[in-house]
């Protein structure tokens, strides 16, 4: 554990003198996790060595980078440091930026690009999700222990501030999307209004009344993509002496009109279809269900195609009020721990024994690159262990029935954001133990120090 006190300065002068000298670096940034450097010549990195270095985590090449894991916290500090030793200004990521770019390179497909454009629309709320969602449970919390607590007027403000990022999801959903799909964010967030708006309960079409925010994020997605791709269409074929005036005016009526005659109706379809989906899986399915949805998910993260889950979650917590998947989902995660600690049980590699104390408290925190990267997966086995652990972990927490409020965290702060704290810790530790004893009887080969 010695690399844990290892100070940010040394690492960084370590991590200069691996990749040919402070002279060799051409850019520098860093995201959450990651040092970011684009090297003038690739060639004087000593690649092994940079892994060896205390205090890394891993390395990943990508984009044309140089990408050294470091871990939440002690990427910033190193990263200040190596600017100031090479006279470089560092430039600090966007988290959505960072996947958007990503999943561009690895062969843009259209599949792909839906992707990225998901998790750029979604990833900037994360922080509202995880801050409203810690308020909900906090009420929760004081609410049973405390039942007159929840007449006074402390207990209404709270239950708006946590219920806040639900109440205007689908305009920040409409306004990112607009954004992602071309289109002015503005006239993106008012096609959501108007899905959203309370008077078309008013309104009746073919002796039904039309039902507000019918779709969740489902239909807000749907409509201000065919929204933005109007409004483009018509910025071509509209002067630009009317440009101002005629095509926000145009994109409104045509796309208000499509919106709520088609596309809501569609929307809201999709949505009940994934809602039902996922509590037919789920009752039908149980423990079974669990076990290949958190067993199948490691691998599916290493191909980014987890991102299209995101708007599934967001749309169930919109309208159901809770998320089944996230709890199940998180087991991964913690398998992934429970493989780390077999590793670190049977290892004689004093590197890799540094190299998992370093990345097991923030892997219960729920970061699990730093552990995927730095330990399972260049062993193997150990990856098969931990995707072993959570599939257990996943049957129990299916089984159970656990949802969560929120999403946005991981690991065990996600216990704060269940419906039942205590039977989702069970699963973590089912995972833990799961993951261990997988991959204690698996096995790995035994890195050389």
């Amino acid at each position: 554990m010695a690399d844990n006190n290892l100070s940010p300065r040394v690492i960084a002068d370590n991590i200069l003198q691996k990749i040919g000298g402070k002279d060799n670096v051409a850019s520098l940034t860093h995201c959450m996790t990651r040092l970011r450097m684009v090297l003038k010549n690739n060639d004087l990195a000593d690649k092994d060595g940079i892994k060896k270095i205390e205090g890394v985590l891993g390395l990943v090449e990508q984009s044309g980078q140089l990408q050294i894991i470091l871990g939440p916290g002690r990427v910033a500090k190193v990263s200040q440091e190596v600017g100031q030793m090479t006279g470089l200004q560092v430039g600090e990521l966007d988290e959505a930026a960072v996947k958007k770019a990503e999943i561009k390179a690895k062969n843009a497909t259209p599949f792909k690009n839906i992707l990225r454009k998901i998790s750029s629309i979604f990833i900037p709320l994360i922080p509202a999700f995880i801050g409203c969602g810690l308020v909900t449970a906090i009420l929760n919390i004081v609410l049973k222990y405390n039942a007159p607590f929840a007449a006074g007027p402390t207990a209404g403000i709270l239950k708006i501030i946590g219920n806040a990022v639900f109440f205007g999801l689908s305009l920040f959903v409409g306004v990112n999307a607009a954004k992602e799909f071309g289109g002015s964010p503005m006239l993106g967030g008012a096609m959501a209004a108007i899905l959203t708006h309370p008077d078309l309960a008013k309104v009746t079409i073919g002796g039904k009344a039309l039902v507000p925010g019918r779709g969740g994020v489902i239909a807000v997605l749907l409509v201000v993509a065919f929204s933005s791709w109007l409004e483009k269409k018509l910025r071509k074929v509209v002067p630009e002496v009317l440009d101002l005036f005629l095509t926000p005016l145009l994109t409104l009526l045509i796309s208000g009109f499509v919106a709520l005659l088609v596309l809501q109706p569609a929307g809201g379809a999709i949505s009940d279809a994934i809602g039902n989906t996922v509590k037919v899986a789920i009752k039908g399915g149980g423990a079974f269900t669990g076990f290949i949805l958190a067993g199948t998910f490691l691998p599916l993260v290493m191909t980014g195609l987890h991102q299209g889950l995101t708007p599934i979650h967001a749309d169930l917590l919109k309208t159901t009020g809770q998320t089944l998947l996230l709890p199940i989902l998180a087991m991964a995660g913690a398998g992934q721990v429970g493989a780390a600690i077999a590793v670190l049980v049977k290892t004689k590699n004093n590197r890799l024994k540094k190299t998992i104390w370093s990345g097991l408290p923030i892997g219960i925190l729920g970061v699990g690159e730093p552990l995927i990267y730095g330990v399972t997966l260049p062993l193997g086995k150990p990856f098969i262990g931990a995707c072993i652990g959570g599939a257990f972990g996943g049957a129990f927490i299916a089984a159970m029935k656990v949802g969560a409020i929120a999403m946005g965290l991981s690991g065990l702060p996600l216990a704060a954001l269940v419906s039942s704290p205590a039977k989702y810790i069970i699963g973590v530790v089912i995972a833990y133990a799961g993951g261990f004893i997988a991959t204690y009887l698996l096995g790995f080969e035994d890195p050389q120090e």
